[in-house]
């Protein structure tokens, strides 16, 4: 497969109970082993992917005691998908797990490097129940297939957010996202698709269904995972390249074509990164 071409799998994730960190650990070896059979580049998991893991003692904590017991599980977490990331030859997109008061993405390449892109924008509910504090730093990943970008849910919705990635060489965007109702999720969903327009670039989203006992903020879940590419001419029909069903525990892949956005940025229908005022304005990072 050419530098060109990426195929990248997308995980709707169920937030479900679990009695062990060895069976949280076997659902995830599950879905990395399907997309290492699909030979995938790319495996994206949901924001708050390790939430079942204060499940396991089959009791409810007050908000900051279960943020500071989910992090007594960050070596382990860390390990597992760094060792999975190597052993299947995929990158992985390990959603979000939090740290000392930061929601971080932690990002596990295949040649066993591992990154950090803490949360820019916490949620009021966030910032409310876990005293969740926002990062201030947004550089691009390089990796085998390119620079990619990170956004996480909120972030999504901030469109200097994106610009700012998509300047230092990102033409692909994970977003993994955490949504309790059909409205939480459509802003995150409609703001994805947007993305893909003003940058002509592809969002890739992954998200969670079902619920978690003992675990507030998380006693549902609304997600429809999705790869969204631009709207125009060779691309997919809708802007959509693959969704998963609403609230349905599955994966969907697609592979995309790194030139085709090249072409398009060049010569497509409208041309929103070639046409920008850039006399007029611009995204400046302040750090």
């Amino acid at each position: 497969m050419s530098k060109n071409s990426v195929k990248v799998c997308t995980v709707n994730f169920e937030q479900k109970k679990v009695a062990s960190f060895d069976e949280f650990a076997s659902i995830i070896e599950y879905y990395v082993d399907v997309a290492k059979n699909y030979n995938c580049d790319f495996v994206v998991f949901p924001e708050f992917v390790t939430m079942p893991l204060l499940t396991i003692e089959n009791k409810k904590l007050p908000p900051l005691k279960a943020m500071a017991k989910l992090g007594t599980f960050t070596k382990q977490y860390i390990k597992l998908f760094s060792g999975l990331a190597v052993k299947n030859n995929v990158n992985i997109i390990g959603g979000t797990h939090i740290v000392e008061n930061e929601n971080i993405c932690f990002v596990f390449l295949r040649d066993g490097t591992v990154h950090k892109q803490p949360k820019i924008h916490p949620t009021p509910s966030e910032v409310e129940a876990w005293k969740i504090k926002g990062g201030d730093t947004l550089p691009v990943i390089k990796t085998d297939k390119g620079p990619i970008g990170i956004m996480i849910c909120y972030d999504s919705e901030f469109p200097e957010l994106a610009r700012h990635l998509i300047d230092q060489g990102a033409k692909i965007l994970f977003v993994p996202f955490c949504t309790d109702t059909r409205q939480g999720y459509l802003r995150v969903r409609y703001c994805c698709m947007a993305r893909t327009v003003e940058n002509q670039c592809y969002v890739v989203m992954s998200g969670n269904t079902g619920n978690l006992p003992y675990v507030e903020n998380m006693d549902i879940n609304y997600a429809q995972s999705a790869i969204l590419t631009p709207s125009d001419h060779g691309f997919a029909r809708d802007g959509i390249a693959a969704e998963t069903e609403v609230n349905i525990p599955s994966v969907v892949i697609a592979e995309l074509n790194i030139s085709d956005l090249v072409k398009a940025r060049e010569s497509g229908s409208v041309r929103n990164l070639k046409d920008r005022r850039l006399d007029l304005y611009s995204v400046d990072w302040k750090k």
